[in-house]
């Protein structure tokens, strides 16, 4: 039997894992799953992981997309994790505040895009769910950092105004090695950026 290690209280890792795992992956009744184009987050996912399961994932590639995968088949595993995500969505409110921050980043790498548009005048951070519930609660503890956000219908949470941009980018920012899709057909940039240096040229973009 593959036994994995419990945990009563939260930390970064334990904290960073179920919250990827609820935003960008997928927690079955046999299977954790991760779906990520960056290899920084795809390392993490399983670094983080592997506090606690010291066996390692499946890996598989769409070398159409460019879109990983790792999964972990344990059906112990899967449901003690699953009860964990929930009982995160109802603590996070309560965390420590630097666990705030990693349960915010987690979203924004997953959920998150650097909407800049200089051509329009766009500048924004936005965020995307389709649990209205989780981005009602990332809005709450944007605000316990000062950022304030919206929440506009029917799922998304946007970030915009200098000084709240500023905010975001100080208390939590995009992670290193996460990137923009150039391949799109709507990019704009036609290259592969990091969100934090999209976030940081619309930053300096505004008017004294």
């Amino acid at each position: 039997m593959r036994n994995f290690k419990k945990f009563e209280s939260w930390g970064k890792e334990t904290t960073l894992l179920v919250s990827h795992l609820l935003f960008d992956g997928e927690i079955s009744r046999a299977s954790c799953i991760y779906n990520n184009r960056s290899k920084a987050l795809i390392e993490r996912v399983s670094n983080s992981m592997g506090a606690i399961y010291e066996f390692k994932p499946k890996e598989y590639t769409n070398l159409k997309t460019g879109v990983a995968r790792i999964s972990y088949h344990n059906v112990a595993l899967a449901n003690y994790l699953k009860n964990k995500s929930e009982e995160l969505l109802i603590k996070a409110p309560n965390l420590k505040k630097e666990l705030k921050r990693e349960f915010l980043r987690a979203f924004f790498d997953d959920e998150g895009c650097m909407d800049f548009r200089p051509n329009t005048n766009a500048r924004r951070v936005r965020g995307y769910q389709k649990d209205t519930g989780i981005l009602k609660l990332v809005s709450s503890l944007l605000s316990d950092f000062g950022i304030k956000s919206n929440f506009q219908k029917p799922n998304e949470v946007v970030i915009s105004g200098k000084e709240n941009l500023l905010k975001f980018q100080k208390e939590i920012n995009f992670s290193f090695g996460v990137f923009i899709n150039g391949n799109r057909t709507n990019s704009i940039w036609k290259k592969h950026l990091e969100k934090r240096v999209l976030l940081d040229r619309a930053i300096s973009s505004f008017k004294v």
